[in-house]
């Protein structure tokens, strides 16, 4: 019980610290690509700029928007939050470094990540607001339709690896990663596509789009609960970037460094990979998002798991 309590705090401290960067290094990514300095003032190169911010947000006046349902609005945050922080106790950093490793992993990931999609919803129908409302919608719309391709190419390495144990997974990469294969680098590429659209990242920021809907879901949230908003993407971000390093990856294997440093290398490679592309693409429209998911993504990972299995059996 007692290292349960221990890693569960450990796990905190590393998502604070985690979004906390990562909020630093795209604000100078971005800046970079657009060919800007960025922060600059706070620490060297800005680089205490996102605790400024938190300290900023945590003395702002939390704000309850007339007509709004308190209990509704005032608990999205939370299930959008606390779902992500759970999501971590089953992931491996190394081969000894893990919460929990149950025998079930990732089936237990991919479950309490999907609650998320409820605090989101309950954001926008909670706020009395029309812009957020439409964002809530369209996020839950969004998240199920990109839940089905995901969850496919999740089933096709549990295929492979003969386990649901995200350890076991790592394991059975040990002659090889499951990326170097041909229908397994399918899967990748449609698990990082899917993985975008679930988190709501551009070219998939449909439910938050600024141009239509203000701020989406959270336009009506102000102070801490607008943070644990911001924090939720952020660790939303390193969740499928962990999930894909495990899965596809090979987790925490590599030659010569420790197992924790090839960790963090792959997932904070993908995580910037997905913020170089957040800068780049622009934002699709509504209806090809959900014609891309069901027409093409769909179709493509059941015929994927459907040749992969034939060549298993075969």
């Amino acid at each position: 019980m007692m290292n349960l309590l221990i890693g569960g705090i450990s796990v905190v401290g590393f998502i604070s610290l985690s979004a906390m960067f990562l909020i630093w290094l795209e604000r100078k990514i971005s800046a970079h690509i657009q060919n800007r300095m960025g922060p600059m003032i706070c620490g060297w190169h800005g680089s205490l700029q996102s605790i400024a911010d938190s300290l900023k947000l945590l003395l702002k006046e939390n704000i309850v928007p007339s007509g709004a349902d308190k209990l509704v609005w005032s608990l999205a945050p939370f299930f959008v939050t606390v779902p992500v922080v759970m999501a971590f106790l089953t992931v491996p950093f190394s081969k000894t470094l893990i919460v929990r490793d149950l025998n079930v992993g990732i089936l237990y990931v991919a479950s309490i990540t999907s609650i998320c999609v409820l605090g989101i919803f309950m954001a926008g129908w909670g706020s009395n607001n029309k812009y957020s409302l439409l964002g809530g919608m369209r996020s839950a719309a969004q998240i199920i339709s990109y839940e089905v391709p995901l969850l496919l190419s999740i089933v096709l390495v549990v295929m492979e690896a003969g386990t649901l144990s995200m350890q076991g997974i790592v394991q059975a990469q040990e002659q090889g990663w499951y990326v170097l294969k041909p229908n397994l680098a399918f899967a990748f590429l449609i698990y990082l596509i899917s993985s975008t659209a679930e988190v709501n990242r551009v070219p998939f920021d449909i439910p938050e789009a600024e141009s239509e809907l203000g701020a989406g879901y959270h336009t009506e949230y102000t102070g801490m609960k607008f943070a644990m908003f911001f924090v939720a993407e952020y660790t939303n971000l390193v969740v499928v970037s962990a999930i894909a390093t495990t899965l596809f990856l090979g987790g925490w294997q590599g030659p010569l460094l420790p197992g924790l440093f090839w960790f963090l290398i792959k997932v904070y490679g993908l995580v910037c990979l997905s913020m170089w592309v957040r800068w780049t693409l622009p934002r699709v429209r509504m209806d090809q998002m959900m014609t891309f998911a069901w027409k093409v993504l769909t179709p493509l990972s059941i015929l994927n798991l459907l040749v992969s299995g034939w060549w298993m059996v075969r």
